[in-house]
């Protein structure tokens, strides 16, 4: 029971993402994303592992909001 509430709640949550990205607003907010948080760009630093992880955690979290935003209900 409980889990099928977890699913029903990730499908609705995957909807809210579609809606709210889905315009022309949520376009413009998703391709600032894209330049802000490193998607065509590398996050390595040379000598600075710390700063490599933190560029990529950035990175991951844009690569999680668009994985939402492209899956299939």
């Amino acid at each position: 029971m409980a889990q099928n509430n977890l699913n029903k709640e990730f499908e609705q949550l995957k909807k809210d993402y579609k809606i709210i990205l889905g315009g022309d607003e949520g376009q413009r907010i998703l391709n600032d994303l894209k330049i802000r948080f490193h998607e065509f760009t590398t996050t390595h630093q040379k000598g600075d592992a710390h700063e490599t992880a933190f560029l990529e955690g950035q990175r991951s979290v844009l690569n999680f909001i668009k994985a939402m935003f492209n899956s299939k209900p």
